[in-house]
C-alpha cells in the first residue's frame, strides 16, 4: 500500500501551519511572538518596553492575563505559562506580544528589555549542588526511582572479575522539518464561546488538558485540531501545550485569530531537548563473562522542570540491564534539576541513554576477560523463561541469539572483521572495525499507564457504507493514516478506498492517548480492530459481526433507517491477560511485550583527524508483523541516521545554560554524504495483542547504533571511548 500523504508531501502540496492563508477562522490573524529570560536564574525587576513604539496598537500578555493557575499541566504543574517575576532556565518565555505587522512585531520584540537580578545557577547536573544553587527540596532532585532483584552483595561476592564503568550521552535536538507553529482564534459554542487551537502536535489531549487547566474551560470551550505536522521525535509531545497557551491567551485578549510559527533558531533555543545522562556500571562476571551481578546507577539532567522527566527516567533504569539475564541487580536512578531549558521526550524516551551505557559497558567486559564480544552476548542474552531486571518472564517466542546470528550473517561480520585487521597492518593512518549492539525496547506506556490512559478508538459507519477511523493519534510523517487504514481495511474486508482516517479533532475524536511510547500501530491499531468488530456487531444479524460487501450493505441500511443518526463502533483499551506491574516497587511486567534489535556498525577512523565514518551499518529488528514494510523500513532507516548524528557529531553547546549553537550551520547533523548504506532485515513474529500482530518499530532503531558505532571505534583503534557524541575532538585525546 502507497503511502496516502507521499504524493502531497512529495511535490510540496501538503500545507503546514505556516503555509495556510489568513483567511476563513484566520482572517484578521495577528502574528505573535515571545519574550524571553535573557539569564539561566533571578528574579525580574523590571520589563521595559522600547521607546519608539506605539504599544497601543499592540497585544501585550503578561501573567496577570492568565484567567486560570499559571501552570503548564502535565506530571507536575511546577512549569509557568509565563515566567511569574522569576526566571529558572535562559529563553524562558516572560511576556508575549502580537501585532498585524509580523516585522514591526519583530523589531519590537526585540526593544524589549528584561532585566533579571540574577541567582547561581545549577548548570552541570553531575555535580553535587551548592547551597545557593537548590532550588527543589535539599537537592535539587526532581525524580528518584530503583530496581532491585537478588542479592548483589551475594554475586559480587562469587566474582571472577568485578568491571566498572561510567558513560556520558549528550543533550539531543529533534530537528523535525517544521518548527512548532499554533493558531487560535474564537468561534461560538452552545454553552459560550470557545478557544479553538490548531497546530502541529503529536498529543492533542495534552494540549487540551493544559488549555483547560490555565483557562478555567471544560471541554465544551475549548477545542484542538492537528495540523499536517513536519516530524515530532517527542519534540511534539508537551511543547505544543507551552505554545497553544501562549496563542490562546493572545487570542481571547485581543479576541482575534493569533498565530505563532517559530524560525529554527526560537525553536532549537527554546524548546526540550534529549537529557544528557551520566550512567555508572559495576558489574560481577565468571570466567565466561556470565554476569552475576549488575549495579547501576542512571543520572540524568532533567533541566528546569519536571515535565517528563520521571517517565524519561523510569524508561531508562527498565532498560539499564539491556536485553539480558541477570540474578542479582540494583539499578539505581534520579533526574536532577539543573538551570538549562527543560529536558523532555525524545525518540527512544531514555533507553538510548541507558542502553549505550551498557552496550559499551559488554564490550568492556569482553576486553577485561580478553573475550570476543560476541561470546559475552550469547552467555547473557535473554531466553523465553528468563526474567528481566524487573522480574518480568520473557515470553513470546523470539530466539534472540538467532536474531544475532542472522543479523552477523547478513552484514559479513566475519569478513568485516578479517578485512579490517588486514586493511589496519597496511594502512598508514586510516583504522577500520566492526561493532555490534544487541538492544530491546519495551512497546507501549511502562507499567500499568496503558491502563491509566484507558484509551478509546471510535469507527463511524458512513452512509455511503464507508469506515471513518476516529482516533486520536497523529500523523507525523511515520504513517499513522497509512497503517489504520490498512489495518482497519483488514479487519472489515474492505477495499483501502472505503476507509477514512478522521482529522485528530478534539471535537470528533476520543482520547486514544498520545502519539509516543511505540503504542500507535500496537496499541491503538489493535483499538480500531476491536472497534470495527463492534460496529460490525451492531448491524450484522444476532449479534453476529459481519464483514466485506455485507458491512458495507449493512451500514448503508442502517443509515437508511435511521438518516438522522451517527453509527459508531468503540473499542477501549483492555490489558492482555496475566500482565502485572507493581508501579510502587518496580516488579513484575513493565511492558506487555519488547519489541528486539541487532546492529552491525563497520566504520572508519582517521587517525590524523580523529573522524569516524561509517561504512555499513545493518539492523535487524522484531517488531511483530510488519504491517507496511516500506514505512517500517523507513522508520528504522531514519532512527539510524538520528543515532548516527547523535553518535558522532550532534554536540549541543552551551553558554550560561542557554544553548549557543542554536542554528543549523552550527548543530552538525548527518548529510546524505554522513550516512552509510543501511541494511534492514526483520524477524517477523506476529504479537496478538497488538494492531496486525505489530509491536512498536519507531524507538527500537534509536538504541542500538551509537553503541555498535562506539564499539567498533573501540576495535578499530584500541580507544576506550565512553563519552558521545564522539566529536575529533573528543576521540583525537584518546587515541593519543
Amino acid at each position: 500500500m502507497q503511502r496516502l500523504e507521499g504524493l502531497s508531501k512529495l511535490t510540496g502540496a501538503e500545507r503546514y501551519l505556516d503555509d495556510e492563508p489568513l483567511e476563513g477562522p484566520l482572517k484578521g490573524c495577528l502574528w505573535g511572538m515571545t519574550v524571553r529570560s535573557p539569564v539561566s536564574r533571578g528574579k525580574i525587576t523590571r520589563i521595559t518596553y522600547g521607546a519608539g513604539f506605539d504599544w497601543s496598537q499592540f497585544v501585550v500578555v503578561e501573567p496577570s492575563d492568565i484567567p486560570g493557575p499559571n501552570e503548564t499541566y502535565l506530571i507536575e504543574n511546577d512549569q509557568p505559562v509565563l515566567a511569574p517575576g522569576y526566571v529558572r532556565h535562559m529563553h524562558e518565555a516572560v511576556v508575549l506580544i502580537a501585532h498585524q505587522d509580523r516585522n514591526l512585531l519583530r523589531r519590537a520584540v526585540a526593544s524589549v528589555r528584561v532585566d533579571v537580578a540574577p541567582e547561581p545557577p545549577a548548570l552541570d547536573f553531575r555535580l553535587t549542588p551548592r547551597p545557593d544553587q537548590i532550588q527543589r527540596g535539599s537537592d535539587n532532585l526532581l525524580k528518584k526511582l530503583q530496581i532491585r532483584k537478588g542479592n548483589i552483595e551475594r554475586g559480587f561476592a562469587q566474582a571472577h572479575k568485578i568491571v566498572e564503568g561510567e558513560y556520558e550521552t549528550g543533550a539531543q535536538e529533534h530537528v523535525y522539518i517544521e518548527p512548532n507553529a499554533m493558531s487560535a482564534w474564537i468561534e461560538d459554542g452552545p454553552t459560550g464561546d470557545v478557544v479553538v487551537v490548531r497546530g502541529s502536535m503529536q498529543c492533542p489531549y495534552y494540549v487540551l488538558n493544559a488549555l483547560k487547566h490555565a483557562l478555567k474551560r471544560d471541554e465544551s470551550r475549548v477545542r484542538v485540531i492537528q495540523s499536517p505536522t513536519g516530524g515530532g521525535f517527542g519534540g511534539k509531545e508537551d511543547y505544543p501545550s507551552t505554545i497553544a497557551l501562549h496563542c490562546a491567551l493572545l487570542t481571547l485578549k485581543a479576541r482575534r485569530p493569533v498565530k505563532i510559527v517559530y524560525d529554527r533558531s526560537e525553536d532549537m533555543a527554546a524548546t526540550t531537548k534529549r537529557h544528557p545522562s551520566l550512567v555508572r556500571h559495576r558489574t560481577a562476571v565468571d570466567q565466561n563473562g556470565k554476569m552475576l551481578a549488575q549495579h547501576i546507577e542512571v543520572i540524568l539532567d532533567g533541566g528546569a522542570y519536571v515535565t517528563l522527566s520521571p517517565v524519561v527516567l523510569s524508561r531508562g533504569i527498565i532498560h539499564a540491564a539491556g536485553p539480558y539475564t541477570c540474578e542479582n541487580v540494583l539499578i539505581e536512578g534520579k533526574a536532577v534539576l539543573t538551570n538549562s531549558v527543560p529536558y523532555g521526550a525524545f525518540r527512544g524516551f531514555g533507553a538510548p541513554q541507558t542502553i549505550f551505557a551498557v552496550e559499551r559497558h559488554m564490550d568492556r567486559i569482553a576486553a577485561a576477560l580478553n573475550l570476543d564480544p560476541l561470546q559475552v552476548r550469547r552467555v547473557n542474552l535473554l531466553k523465553d523463561g528468563d526474567t528481566t531486571s524487573t522480574q518480568q518472564v520473557i515470553k513470546g517466542g523470539t530466539d534472540r541469539h538467532a536474531l544475532l546470528d542472522q543479523t552477523l550473517h547478513i552484514a559479513n561480520y566475519d569478513a568485516h572483521k578479517r578485512e579490517a585487521e588486514k586493511f589496519n597492518r597496511t594502512h598508514p593512518y586510516l583504522r577500520r572495525g566492526v561493532g555490534v549492539a544487541t538492544v530491546l525496547h519495551g512497546a507501549g506506556f511502562t507499567g500499568n499507564g496503558e491502563v491509566y490512559l484507558n484509551s478509546k478508538v471510535d469507527v463511524a459507519g458512513r452512509p455511503d457504507g464507508s469506515l471513518e477511523v476516529l482516533a486520536a493519534s497523529t500523523e507525523m510523517g511515520q504513517g499513522t493514516n497509512t497503517v489504520f487504514t490498512k489495518i482497519a481495511a483488514d479487519a472489515a474486508g474492505y477495499d483501502i478506498a472505503d476507509v477514512f482516517v478522521g482529522t485528530p479533532d478534539t471535537f470528533r475524536v476520543p482520547n486514544s492517548g498520545p502519539t509516543v511510547a511505540s503504542r500507535t500501530v500496537m496499541v491503538v491499531g489493535k483499538l480500531v480492530e476491536r472497534a470495527i468488530d463492534e460496529l460490525a456487531r451492531q448491524v450484522g444479524q444476532n449479534g453476529s459481526p459481519l464483514r466485506g460487501p455485507a458491512l458495507k450493505s449493512a451500514i448503508q441500511a442502517w443509515h437508511r433507517a435511521n438518516p438522522e443518526s451517527e453509527l459508531k463502533g468503540r473499542a477501549t483499551y483492555q490489558p492482555p491477560p496475566d500482565v502485572k506491574f507493581d508501579d510502587k516497587n518496580y516488579i513484575g511486567d513493565a511492558y506487555a511485550t519488547f519489541a528486539w534489535g541487532v546492529c552491525v556498525a563497520a566504520v572508519e577512523v582517521d587517525l590524523r583527524t580523529a573522524a569516524v565514518r561509517v561504512l555499513d551499518f545493518v539492523a535487524a529488528q522484531d517488531i511483530g508483523k510488519v504491517i507496511n514494510p516500506v514505512l517500517a523500513t523507513g522508520q528504522v532507516q531514519g532512527g539510524v541516521v538520528q543515532a548516527i548524528g547523535w553518535a558522532l557529531t550532534e554536540e549541543m553547546k552551551f553558554k550560561d545554560g542557554g544553548m549557543h549553537n542554536n542554528t543549523l550551520t552550527n548543530y552538525i547533523i548527518p548529510t546524505s554524504d554522513d550516512v552509510p548504506s543501511i541494511r534492514v532485515h526483520f524477524h517477523e513474529n506476529p504479537y496478538p495483542h497488538g494492531g496486525g500482530g505489530a509491536k512498536g518499530v519507531g524507538e527500537l532503531p534509536m538504541d542500538g547504533p551509537a553503541p555498535a558505532i562506539l564499539n567498533a571505534v573501540a576495535h578499530a583503534t584500541g580507544a576506550d571511548p565512553r563519552a558521545i557524541p564522539l566529536t575529533p575532538e573528543r576521540l583525537l585525546p584518546l587515541l593519543r
